[in-house]
């Protein structure tokens, strides 16, 4: 039996969602911008799931454009948004802890001649609202940063920049990486003051390769992409549907309240065995998301730990998945020492999560801290 506790990576699609694909590889094929009747048919079904995704987000279906996962949103975001605005100013603040989808963007828009802040977080992961109020000034075009890291489970003061913004007289727009935090917490990013905000499928037991962003009606943000009127032009190109579709089906069949309740619990059960663990360090920050814990087994590399926890059909990550295996920026951000850096492992629930996984997870640290050679 596996246990698969790397749902902050990438999660199991549910077998509805999988049949719903399926239906539209091999039934509604057809290209939904054609104008025959199999056309219409695809294009029904695409409207549907725009439908869906646009109320979970308390949104209008013409605020959802579709693109093939988070890292081409937060480009999509970061890039349109200082090309649209470069003539307002030159600054943009972000934090040190993005995913390196917008880390990296941020760091070619610096090549570019943009100003860019990154905030640091304090020693737990957190940040504070006065961070924010220091940085934004008038000059701030876009402030990015996300919701929930992916990496220790923080949850950022994203409700609270909008007001920062307006306080500061800044012509900004403010993004929110949701991916983390989308059919987890609640979101409405209209009411929160969000004009942009990524989400992506397959952190919620949907497919991989589509996800979207939330554009608030009468923001205007450049396209990266060019060539065809699909998405309003904003991402122009044949739309992947069953992908979509899945997508919408992965969004309508998810149960928040149920699964957080599941997933509390789990993660109070994890804490609790793994905090009698001696050499295991929490990194996490007390008031975490409960989906990810992130734990330190001091003496034995991130990687030796993963790789002997595999043997036990037990999957973890010692970081991003998209980082494969490079230090991470977001525990070097905490200056957390380097010995825990170094040990760092990451935990990610789903509600298909049991309790045995996490006895199978924390026998198995149990057997490594005894018998794996420490540096």
């Amino acid at each position: 039996m596996e246990h698969y506790l790397d749902n902050s990576a990438t999660t199991q699609v549910y077998p509805q969602v999988a049949e719903k694909v399926l239906q539209l590889m091999t039934e509604k094929y057809g290209n939904p911008s054609s104008l025959h009747s199999k056309g219409m048919e695809a294009e029904e079904e695409l409207i549907k799931a725009r439908h869906v995704i646009a109320k979970s987000l308390g949104a209008e279906d013409n605020e959802i454009y579709f693109t093939s996962g988070g890292t081409e949103a937060n480009n999509l975001a970061v890039f349109g948004t200082a090309m649209a605005l470069k003539r307002r100013g030159n600054k943009i603040v972000t934090t040190a802890v993005e995913h390196s989808s917008v880390y990296e963007a941020m760091k070619e828009l610096e090549a570019q001649g943009f100003r860019v802040c990154y905030i640091e977080p304090e020693s737990d992961g957190n940040f504070t609202e006065e961070q924010f109020r220091q940085e934004i000034d008038k000059d701030t075009i876009l402030v990015s940063l996300m919701a929930v890291n992916n990496e220790i489970g923080a949850i950022l003061p994203f409700d609270k920049i909008s007001k920062i913004i307006k306080d500061k007289g800044a012509p900004a727009l403010l993004h929110c990486d949701c991916v983390q935090a989308y059919c987890k917490i609640p979101l409405k990013p209209k009411k929160l003051g969000i004009d942009l905000a990524t989400i992506s499928a397959h952190k919620i037991h949907g497919p991989k390769g589509v996800g979207g962003l939330f554009v608030k009606q009468g923001v205007r943000i450049l396209p990266q992409h060019f060539g065809g009127e699909q998405e309003s032009k904003i991402r122009p190109g044949t739309e992947p549907l069953p992908l979509i579709a899945g997508f919408g089906e992965a969004v309508r069949i998810t149960d928040i309240q149920k699964n957080n309740e599941i997933v509390k619990a789990l993660n109070s059960y994890a804490k609790d065995r793994l905090s009698k663990i001696q050499g295991v360090t929490i990194n996490s920050p007390k008031n975490a998301l409960d989906y990810i814990i992130n734990v330190s087994v001091q003496g034995i590399r991130s990687e030796t730990m993963l790789h002997f926890l595999e043997d036990s059909v037990v999957y973890v990550s010692s970081g991003s998945a998209c980082a494969k295996g490079k230090p991470s920026h977001v525990l070097q951000a905490m200056k957390m020492n380097r010995d825990l850096a170094d040990s760092a492992l990451r935990i990610s629930f789903s509600a298909h999560n049991t309790k045995d996984d996490i006895d199978a997870l924390c026998n198995g640290i149990e057997t490594g801290l005894k018998i794996l050679v420490r540096r």
